[in-house]
Formats: C-alpha cells, sequence, structure tokens
C-alpha cells in the first residue's frame, strides 16, 4: 500500500495534524510526519517532495498557517496529490492561511480542506490511495455506510419525539 506523507510547517501545527495521524490509522493506511518550513527549511521541503514518489508515497498532507506557502511549495516539487490543511492563527483565524493554500498557480494544484481539516485531508488521502486498493475501498464505504446509519437514527429519535401530525 502507498503511504501518505504529513508534513507540517510546525510543531505548533501538531494538535491538528495529528487528527490526520489517527484517522489514517483507523483506515489502515500508513503514515509518516514530519516537520520542514516552506521558508526556514526549503531544501528539506523541496527534497522530501522530489523524492516521495521513488519513496513509497501516494499522497502528502501539508498543514500550514499564516502564509501557509507549504503546501505550494510542496507541490512545486512532485506530482504528487498534494492536500493543504490551512491551519487557524490568531491574527485572521486561518482565513489567511486558506488563501495562501488555495490560491496556486495553473499548473500546480492543490486540494485544500477547510480551516485545521486534518480528518478530511486524511479520508481525501485515503480515496486517493484507495484507487489502486480495493480493501481500503470498502474501509472508506463501510465508514460512510456507518455514518449515514447513525444520521438516520437519529433523525428517527429526533423526528418521533418533535413531529406532530395536527390533522
Amino acid at each position: 500500500m502507498k503511504r501518505v506523507g504529513i508534513i507540517m510547517g510546525s510543531d505548533s501545527d501538531l494538535p491538528v495534524v495529528e487528527k490526520a495521524v489517527t484517522t489514517l490509522k483507523e483506515y489502515g493506511v500508513p503514515c509518516t510526519v514530519h516537520v520542514y518550513s516552506a521558508h526556514r527549511t526549503p531544501h528539506e521541503a523541496a527534497s522530501f517532495a522530489v523524492n516521495a514518489r521513488k519513496d513509497g508515497y501516494g499522497a502528502l498532507i501539508c498543514a500550514a498557517g499564516m502564509a501557509a506557502h507549504l503546501a505550494g511549495a510542496i507541490a512545486a516539487n512532485t506530482t504528487l496529490p498534494v492536500i493543504g490543511i490551512p491551519i487557524r492563527a490568531k491574527a485572521l483565524e486561518g482565513v489567511d492561511a486558506l488563501l495562501s493554500t488555495v490560491m496556486m498557480p495553473p499548473g500546480i494544484p492543490v486540494a485544500t480542506v477547510g480551516i485545521d481539516g486534518a480528518q478530511n485531508a486524511a479520508i481525501l488521502a485515503a480515496e486517493i490511495i484507495s484507487v489502486g486498493d480495493e480493501a481500503l475501498a470498502e474501509r472508506l464505504q463501510a465508514a460512510r455506510d456507518k455514518k449515514a446509519a447513525s444520521i438516520l437514527e437519529k433523525d428517527a429519535e429526533i423526528s418521533a419525539k418533535y413531529s406532530s401530525d395536527a390533522e
């Protein structure tokens, strides 16, 4: 199975990134986690991205706040799918990171999830890898089915408690 590389721009992003790691583990997807900054360790970040395909990665997740150039810097150095997680920061509540992550130039795409959306980033990475892994695709579908059943159960409870049929 291909693995997912998770790169964060700072160790302060770890509380968000841990949700991606946990989600990937739940689906049995192997991952590695690194701290590389687009600005402070650009050579290490680029080297990781350049070598990621031959090192067995199938997708990369990049988490960064504020200027949030990490996902774009990684995407510039690989043709693997890159998923950006904009991290909430104090000044602009993550909107700055969201805009920095989503606004890539033509030819260098970065899929972007919502602010602090680590779980969705992990699920998207797993879905990408599942294109070549039927067992993973089945685990993903089973999780969706379980969530749907939970919602329908809640619907039945709330509907029974609050609905009235006035005739």
